[in-house]
């Protein structure tokens, strides 16, 4: 068994469903410790954070590049439904079985063995090697990764080039690599009307009627264009309530739930300045609470993305694409401290999944991909 394989093992057998770490760090800290990392623990709320470096000959002054990740797991649904115990790694058919094997246990061991292995090669390395782990990736994401970069930016440190282990690709390892993300802004809002019996609509103001118009002219709003990394921004209303339940009663408020999907072609004022006034034009009556989960964050093609497409390449041949498609990613909270953040790690097609697995014959090469980066910028 490889060492990279055996250490995900090791790691999936402990149940970290997030934000419960279950020592997984703890594990971490024992093999980058002999490795001749400096490691920090931050923990905030029951939440477990990992801050490791290894300063190269450089010291201070040379490139650093971390690998940033996350220990916890999602839960495991329903256990019955499970081939295999989730957190009981299980060998099936040319696969890894368990909780966390795609997301991202494997892509943490990775980092591990592969900055092992570059270490002894390379004992006179000239840049840094850091880790920035958390175990609050799955869960609200605001005792994590967030406050490891604000511990990191007060004290003025910088990062400058780092890996996520995110599960970036699609059908096979390294055909998507991700320089970006889209941010996520979501608004309630709730407009106002005058309740009343629906057979005297005069005394009343109906909600519904009153927002349809609006609400009509958002659906067709055009936000943006786009840009070379980014698709346009897109909204989309995910709920919408509003009566009382009788059938004879027009309600007095109409809420509506919305969601943007927006790239660095907009901004996060342009766009609500942009709702507002079309609430505005159609003389609403209304709140609107705004919450800002996730800023986009782009890193165009250069030094990383570029020594990760070659790691790829010559290790397993596939030529990679780079996107900026799906989900926020803890990316957006490392892109405050670092120009270049890139997502790359296993197949995504059974995370969060029952049964999710990872290829056993990805394990290694993943590892290998990995420690040819940190051959081709701070060797």
């Amino acid at each position: 068994m490889s060492g990279t394989l055996a250490l995900t093992e090791q790691l999936i057998a402990r149940a970290s469903v997030t934000p419960d770490d279950q020592h997984c760090q703890k594990l971490l800290v024992e093999r980058l410790e002999a490795a001749g990392f400096t490691c920090e623990t931050i923990e905030s709320h029951g939440v477990t954070n990992l801050w490791a470096v290894k300063r190269g000959t450089d010291g201070a002054r040379g490139k650093l590049l971390a690998f940033a990740g996350h220990t916890d797991v999602v839960p495991t649904g329903p256990l019955e439904q499970w081939a295999s115990p989730p957190f009981e790694p299980t060998h099936r058919d040319g696969k890894l079985y368990g909780r966390g094997a795609a997301d991202m246990k494997t892509s943490i061991a990775g980092f591990i063995v592969a900055s092992e292995e570059f270490v002894a090669a390379h004992p006179d390395h000239r840049g840094s090697i850091a880790f920035l782990i958390t175990s609050d990736e799955e869960g609200p994401a605001t005792d994590g990764t967030v406050k490891v970069v604000e511990a990191l930016r007060s004290r003025g440190e910088t990062i400058d080039y780092c890996i996520v282990g995110e599960p970036t690709s699609t059908h096979t390892l390294g055909d998507c690599v991700k320089n970006g993300r889209r941010g996520s802004m979501s608004g309630k809002l709730s407009v106002k009307g005058v309740q009343g019996h629906i057979a005297y609509p005069h005394l009343a103001r109906n909600p519904i009627h009153l927002l349809a118009p609006a609400l009509t002219e958002l659906v067709a709003e055009h936000w943006d264009e786009g840009n070379e990394y980014f698709p346009p921004t897109t909204w989309q209303v995910s709920n919408l309530h509003s009566g009382t339940g009788a059938s004879n009663v027009i309600p007095g408020r109409a809420e509506l739930m919305f969601n943007f999907r927006f790239s660095t072609a907009s901004t996060v004022d342009g766009l609500q300045q942009r709702v507002q006034a079309i609430l505005d034009k159609h003389e609403l009556d209304y709140d609107l609470d705004w919450t800002v989960s996730g800023l986009p964050f782009l890193t165009p093609r250069g030094e990383l993305s570029g020594a990760l497409e070659r790691a790829i390449k010559d290790e397993t041949g596939v030529t990679t694409e780079l996107s900026t498609t799906g989900g926020t990613s803890d990316g957006r909270f490392i892109a405050r401290i670092c120009k270049q953040v890139v997502e790359f790690g296993p197949p995504n097609g059974s995370i969060h999944k029952i049964d999710e697995h990872i290829e056993l014959a990805f394990v290694d090469p993943l590892k290998n991909i990995y420690r040819r980066v940190l051959e081709a910028l701070i060797a």
